[in-house]
């Protein structure tokens, strides 16, 4: 049996005004072919959200933000479900100009990819605020 495991993930980010090209990281997307794993995870903060722009649409942000849960998971998003999970991975971090987009694939070696996504959304999503 193999140690490590070839990963690639993605940053979520949110850019509520994309004139500004300011972010918010929202989550992580993990995918480990060899594993058959492809997953996202979300965090998003929304005060933090509402000081880079305090009209955003809190809640459509978040549907959308759901929506890449869906992809990942290939249920209830029609003809884009029925790719391969590669292929939805790669759909889903193609570059974009809109307020969801995702930052440049990394690569990296894992035991397990559950893990290494747990450890992403931990050290670039939530915030780490020191009294």
């Amino acid at each position: 049996m193999q140690d490590q495991y070839i990963y690639d993930y993605a940053l979520i980010r949110v850019v509520p005004k994309v004139e500004r090209e300011e972010f918010l990281n929202a989550g992580v997307i993990v995918s480990c072919p060899e594993k058959e794993f492809l997953e996202a995870c979300i965090e998003l903060d929304e005060q933090r959200l509402k000081v880079f722009n305090p009209t955003i649409d809190i809640e459509t942000t978040k549907t959308h933000l759901a929506a890449i849960i869906s992809i990942c998971a290939g249920t209830d998003i029609g003809a884009i479900g029925k790719l391969s999970q590669r292929e939805r991975f790669l759909w889903l971090t193609s570059p974009r100009s809109t307020i969801i987009q995702t930052s440049a694939i990394h690569s990296g070696l894992c035991k397990d990819p559950k893990e290494i996504l747990d450890h992403l959304v931990e050290t670039m999503v939530k915030t780490q605020i020191k009294d």
